[in-house]
């Protein structure tokens, strides 16, 4: 049973990943034709964000029967664990990486900016856009740490009453140890959920704020480096023997 029950955990990221790179190519194909259509850039915006969604809802269901599993995936490399924030990536992480792809994009392209060429991408960012991206990022920081208290909140609360009884006892009943272990896991869960309910409604407000070609810049940005960290990963635990 727990064989099984790995395998559906392991099934619904490699087939996470496989949808991630599917998405990665319609993304960049949409942003290399001659003449970029703001209805095709839309729809597969809209696409790739239904597909994050739906991850999302496949992992709410797995975390009702293991939620544990999903905070130390055995399907991640070592290098991927290292930066979970409950069982996912930060949220905030989404808006450090519009920063990020602002500055380059303008760096790379400031003589033709200069010269008055405008491309739309996330280098022609607006002060409109850039207050309301920075307003979300004071509210998702808030958010953030509202669940990482949370979090807290439960990892403290492996040290008290009844667990910490019935360890120095070394008694109770399986079925009584089980039971507080469950009611801990069943947290877990639910601060998983809130957790990816979160990421998907910043990447959501995020792509409100930018045009359809600034999304997708963005959409294809957070793809790579998730896709490139866990090959990266992998080859890090080849050589260390970890896989």
């Amino acid at each position: 049973m727990a064989n099984r029950q790995q395998d559906r955990f392991n099934e619904c990221y490699e087939n996470w990943l496989q949808i991630q790179r599917q998405d990665l190519q319609e993304l960049l194909h949409a942003t290399s034709q001659d003449a970029q259509d703001e209805q095709t850039l839309c729809s597969v915006v809209s696409k790739t964000l239904q597909h994050y969604e739906d991850y999302c809802e496949r992992r709410t269901h797995l975390a009702q029967e293991d939620a544990a599993s999903l905070f130390s995936p055995t399907w991640c490399t070592s290098l991927e664990n290292s930066f979970l924030w409950i069982a996912g990536c930060r949220p905030s992480m989404s808006i450090r990486l519009i920063y990020s792809l602002c500055g380059s994009q303008l760096e790379a392209q400031l003589a033709e900016f200069l010269q008055g060429v405008r491309r739309g991408n996330l280098a022609e960012l607006s002060a409109n856009q850039l207050t309301q991206i920075n307003s979300l990022q004071c509210k998702t920081v808030r958010e953030e740490d509202k669940l990482s208290s949370w979090m807290a909140s439960i990892q403290e609360d492996m040290a008290d009453h009844p667990l910490v009884g019935m360890a120095s006892r070394r008694g109770g009943s399986d079925e009584d140890v089980d039971r507080a272990i469950e009611e801990r896991v069943r947290a877990l869960s639910s601060v998983l959920v809130e957790a990816d309910k979160l990421r998907v409604s910043t990447i959501r407000d995020l792509v409100d704020v930018l045009a359809p070609l600034q999304a997708v810049d963005l959409l294809i940005a957070a793809k790579q480096l998730h896709i490139s960290i866990h090959e990266w990963g992998k080859r890090r635990d080849g050589r260390r023997g970890s896989i």
